[in-house]
This record gives structure tokens, sequence and C-alpha cells, in this order.
């Protein structure tokens, strides 16, 4: 009998555990997942180059209306341009040449 008595004075005395302290390591871990699926994101497409500061990057995006665009990022700047098909006039200098090959692809040669 006395034994019980000990085991209940015992077990008066532990502290009880807080019981958001449960949800708080789920929210921690849930914000580990969300991290690593980024980055997996980022290693699957191959856009590693996105988060590089020094990296050069083009990336030609279709808008929801149909035109395009060219973003491109040298360093800090980016630059975003409209691709339109109106005909354009004015004067200029010749840069070079560009050769379509039998494959499809182009290959520009400057001069």
């Amino acid at each position: 009998m006395r034994y019980l008595k000990r085991r209940r004075r015992l077990e008066a005395e532990a502290p009880l555990e807080d019981p958001l302290s449960g949800v708080a390591n789920l929210f921690d871990a849930s914000v580990v997942f969300i991290v690593s699926m980024m980055i997996a994101l980022f290693v699957a497409h191959n856009m590693l180059d996105l988060m590089n500061p020094k990296a050069e990057l083009t990336i030609t995006k279709k808008t929801a209306d149909g035109g395009l665009e060219i973003v491109s990022r040298n360093g800090k700047e980016i630059k975003v341009q409209k691709v339109t098909d109106q005909k354009l006039g004015g004067t200029g200098e010749k840069l070079g040449a560009a050769y379509r090959l039998q494959d499809g692809r182009v290959v520009y040669v400057p001069d």
C-alpha cells in the first residue's frame, strides 16, 4: 500500500506538458518541408541561376493574351522587352547575318 501512495505523490508533482508544443513542432516541420520542395523544384527545372546574383539569364515568356516577352537579367538589372508583330522602320547599322540550317536552327554570324 505504501508503494501506491508514493507513486501517486510523484505523479502529482510532475509538471504537465504544454499541449501546443506538438503543434509548434508540426509547424516547424512543415516549414522545412516547404523549403525543401522549393529547392527540389529549382533543381528539377535547372533554375538555380535565378538565385545566383552573378549569372546572366534570358527567359522567353508567353503572356495570357498571346504576346511574347523577353526577360533578361544581368546581375541585379532586370529588363523586360515585349515582342510584337508590327513592322518597324528607321535607320540602323548592319550587325551580321542569320542563316537557317536544314534542321531548323538559326545561326547568327556577326560581321
